[in-house]
Formats: structure tokens, C-alpha cells, sequence
């Protein structure tokens, strides 16, 4: 890691971490067909299948791998955004059902979406650029004053009291071995509900690189005499640095997110290409548009407001015990679910 930074800077070693974590994260999400979305259908339908078996077997795998490089020493976060600075418990209640809500609508969250634009879908192409306008708005344009002050209704200081692993006061090798039995459970059940193997690798794939993440952006901030933020996946504030480098008059800055966001159209597209996945799809007389674009409204708001995506509150915040990440993927998934039972039970006609 060190000759990385000699050779490119602190930022240039942090693109080249995003770059190789998002391709891995992207290969292994199309080839798992990884989505929270999916995961909370099965359950609002009333049955626990392999849609909600991939997800748990990412969101274990990111636990156990983090919080055992936590138990070995080879990771320290208690210094990081999710866990140090001030939080909003009000933001990830209200946030994290707007953006389960918007997930459902839009048929993909954040990174998903990414995912199926990258394997051809327009659809997911035009909602998640949408969805990153809004939440580009929600962060520092018109839309923020509503965001500070739905966060500002409930507040949580920064350090032990958004640090679950303090909040609990266990040793940090309890919840290593916790969580490694938890990913174990969740391959038992992926093992009962016949999902293949080669389906099983790439969802512990996506944990892992949640995971690698961590382990790259901490490693880099240990060797740089500069503050070099420790981070790992998330994708609507780095969706929205990526856009505005894209259309800016400017150098673009450097940062994991920069490298991310490519890398993870890349790893996705090319794997769907190899799997001949890679499809051109539209908006359809099934599909209409306003429902993704008002998807993509309450994704792009309630992300910045509760504080992460689908994946950056629920894997990576949540893989790092911070308490408002957890909140937020909670709030998410009873969103997620209220939304779609609500649709079943008033189906919209096609018409309007």
C-alpha cells in the first residue's frame, strides 16, 4: 500500500481502492443477483426464499469479516463518519422508509439499479440518474433545508453513543464469533432453499467486498501522513461525485467513491456480457415510468437522510455496528415491505 501512495498520492491509492472494490462488488452483485428490494418482496409475500438467503449471506459475510479484522486488530473504526460524527436517529427512521419505499416503486435500490444499467437496462439508467440528482439536491441544494430539518428532530452524538459495540460493552471477539455464526445460519438456509453454490460465492462476494473496503481505506489512512477518510461501499454520494465530475468545469478530486462507481460498471458489465446477461431494456406499458421516477425521488431524499443507500447503511455501516446504519436498514426494510403489500392489496391499473 505504501508504494501505491508513493506512486499516485493519497488520492490516486484511494481511486485505485474504489476502482478494485467496485469491480469485485459488481461482478459479484449481477452474478448473485444480489437486492435488498427482492430480499423484502419475498418477505412481504409471506415466504422466506433465495432472494432473502443471497442477501443474508452478504450482510453476514460483511459482519463477520469486519468485525473479525476489528477482533484482530487489523481494523480500527471508531475514528470513521459512521461511527465518530454527530448522527440523526429521526433521519435513519424517516430516511430509511422513504428510500424502502422508493426502492420498491423503482424495483432496484441504489447500487442495483447501477448494476442493471451497466447490463443494459434504461430504465435503471434513468432512475438512477434521477435518483442522484435528488439526492445531490437533498445534500447541498434546495432540497437540504427539508433534510436538516427532518435530521435535526433526533439527534445521537458521534463515538460510544452510535458505536453499538460500545452500547453493548461486549469483547470485540464475542461479536466476531457471533456474526460468523450468523453467516453460517444464513448458508444453512440458502442450502434449504436449494440456492446453487455458484450463486452462494459471489453473495458472500459482495460482503467481502465490503469488507476489503474497510481493510484498503484503513490501510491507506495508516500510511499517509495526511487524514484520509476511512470509508467503504455506498453509492448515492458517490454517484453524485462521480456525476458532478463528469459535468463540472474542473479537475475532478480524486477519492474511493471516484474509483467505485466505474468499477463497479465495469465488474457488472463485464460479467454480464461473459453470462450473456447483457440486455437492452426499456420502459414498457408494465413498467411506467412515473412510478420509477417517483421511486428514484424517495431514494435519492431518504438516502441522504438517513445517512447511507440500501448497501451503505446496510452493509457497510452496518457491518461497522453503527447504531444509526441499523435503524436506517431496519426502517428500510418495514418501508420496503409496507409499500409492496400496499400495492398488492390497491394494484394501480396500467392506464394511470
Amino acid at each position: 500500500m505504501e508504494m501505491l501512495i508513493d506512486l499516485l498520492g493519497d488520492a490516486g491509492a484511494l481511486a485505485v481502492a474504489g476502482l478494485v472494490v467496485g469491480i469485485m462488488f459488481g461482478a459479484a452483485a449481477q452474478k448473485s443477483h444480489f437486492c435488498l428490494r427482492a430480499a423484502t418482496v419475498e418477505v412481504a409475500d409471506g415466504r422466506l426464499g433465495p432472494r432473502l438467503a443471497v442477501w443474508l449471506i452478504a450482510f453476514m459475510s460483511a459482519l463477520a469479516l469486519v468485525q473479525g479484522s476489528v477482533a484482530l486488530d487489523f481494523l480500527e473504526l471508531s475514528g470513521t463518519r459512521a461511527i465518530a460524527s454527530t448522527g440523526s436517529i429521526s433521519g435513519a427512521l424517516i430516511g430509511g422508509v422513504m428510500f424502502g419505499t422508493g426502492m420498491v416503486l423503482a424495483r432496484g435500490c441504489a447500487s442495483r439499479l447501477l448494476v442493471l444499467a451497466s447490463c443494459g437496462n434504461l430504465r435503471a439508467l434513468v432512475t438512477g440518474l434521477i435518483l442522484t440528482l435528488v439526492a445531490q439536491a437533498a445534500f447541498t441544494g434546495v432540497l437540504s433545508p427539508a433534510r436538516e430539518t427532518l435530521a435535526g428532530i433526533w439527534m445521537v452524538s458521534g463515538g460510544a453513543a452510535r458505536d453499538l459495540s460500545m452500547i453493548f460493552g461486549l469483547p470485540t471477539a464475542v461479536y466476531a464469533i457471533l456474526a460468523m455464526a450468523g453467516l453460517l445460519l444464513a448458508i444453512a438456509f440458502a442450502v434449504a432453499q436449494k440456492v446453487p453454490v455458484a450463486t452462494m460465492v459471489p453473495a458472500a462476494g459482495v460482503g467481502g467486498a465490503v469488507a476489503i473496503g474497510w481493510l484498503m481505506t484503513f490501510a491507506i489512512a495508516q500510511t499517509s501522513f495526511e487524514i484520509v477518510p476511512v470509508s467503504s461501499v455506498t453509492f448515492t454520494g458517490p454517484a453524485t461525485d462521480t456525476l458532478m465530475a463528469l459535468v463540472a468545469e474542473r479537475n475532478v478530486e480524486l477519492s474511493f467513491g471516484i474509483g467505485l462507481v466505474p468499477g463497479v460498471a465495469m465488474g457488472a458489465a463485464a460479467t454480464a456480457i461473459h453470462s450473456g446477461d447483457w440486455e437492452i431494456e426499456r420502459f414498457g406499458a408494465d413498467t411506467p415510468m412515473e412510478r420509477y421516477l417517483a421511486g428514484a425521488v424517495l431514494m435519492g431524499f431518504g438516502a441522504m437522510l438517513a445517512g447511507g443507500c440500501a448497501v451503505g447503511a446496510g452493509l457497510s455501516g452496518g457491518s461497522a455496528f453503527s447504531l444509526t446504519a441499523w435503524i436506517a436498514v431496519f426502517a428500510m426494510w418495514a418501508g420496503a415491505v409496507a409499500t409492496h403489500r400496499l400495492m398488492k392489496r390497491h394494484p394501480v391499473s396500467q392506464r394511470s
